[in-house]
């Protein structure tokens, strides 16, 4: 791929859409971007939405290492995927030439489902009963057994997934330059039978997670990544490593992980 400045714009296809980013095309031709249509031709990618708009870029994009990935919100906020703002293009017009930003990298989980090719998530992988029941699973830690949970589900996320789902569950915030993943409980029952940590926990790089759901009559669970829900039925075994993949993103110099949490929480 010769020309290191091809971009290329994910959002919905609305008419509405349209015409909000016709400004974006005119902006990236005056400064000499290459609008291409075809993602896989792209050095850059632009996310136009918010959060799950950005989330879904990088999945329908196939998770790519050798691309850049940027998010524009157009909520009037920012949010923790998006460092621009749609209407404050003098923004990204002082950021492209005065050579405010740099890279950043975000971990992603690796997941395997029985025996199925793996996928990657960069939020968080979630397991949830799917009937008005609750769901067992035992865990191993490295092939260890850890505990045999009784709830509702669990939710497993990275480092920069650790604000979303993970932190309603009252998870830990994670900074992403620490290579690892939480494991938090949704609502566990602890009783003389199940006994479980009951808080969330953290692994590091080199450890696996390996999740076995018991066969009971919910083996059915509604299994989540990032803001997706996936269409497997049955599952026995879920697997879950720290990927050697990282989604590369825009990172301001005055819009560090930390800021971002601070504006959206605090």
């Amino acid at each position: 791929m010769s020309n290191r400045r091809n971009i290329y714009f994910f959002h919905t296809n609305s008419s509405d859409m349209l015409e909000k980013i016709r400004p974006l095309h005119d902006l990236a031709e005056r400064y000499s971007f290459n609008i291409v249509k075809d993602a896989r031709q792209a050095n850059i990618i632009l996310s136009v939405g918010g959060d799950g708009t950005f989330l879904q870029a990088v999945r329908k994009t196939g998770f790519r290492e050798d691309c850049l990935y940027a998010g524009i919100s157009t909520g009037g906020n920012l949010n923790m995927y998006c460092d621009f703002l749609l209407d404050d293009t003098s923004k990204m017009i002082d950021s492209m030439t005065q050579e405010q930003i740099e890279v950043r990298r975000y971990p992603t989980i690796e997941i395997t489902l029985d025996d199925q090719p793996s996928f990657y998530a960069l939020n968080e992988l979630s397991i949830r009963s799917s009937v008005i029941k609750t769901v067992v699973m035992d865990l191993f830690i490295d092939n260890i057994h850890f505990e045999t949970f009784r709830g509702d589900g669990i939710v497993i996320a990275t480092p920069t997934g650790s604000t979303a789902y993970n932190k309603s569950v009252n998870g830990a915030v994670v900074d992403p330059s620490l290579p690892c993943f939480q494991v938090s409980e949704l609502a566990s029952l602890n009783n003389n039978t199940y006994r479980t940590l009951g808080s969330s926990f953290i692994l590091g790089e080199n450890r696996s997670l390996t999740v076995h759901v018991s066969q009971n009559g919910n083996e059915y669970p509604t299994i989540g990544m990032d803001n997706e829900a996936m269409s497997i039925r049955h599952v026995n075994q879920i697997k879950v490593n720290l990927s050697s993949r990282q989604i590369k993103t825009v990172k301001l110099k005055d819009n560090s992980f930390w800021e971002k949490v601070r504006r959206t929480f605090l």
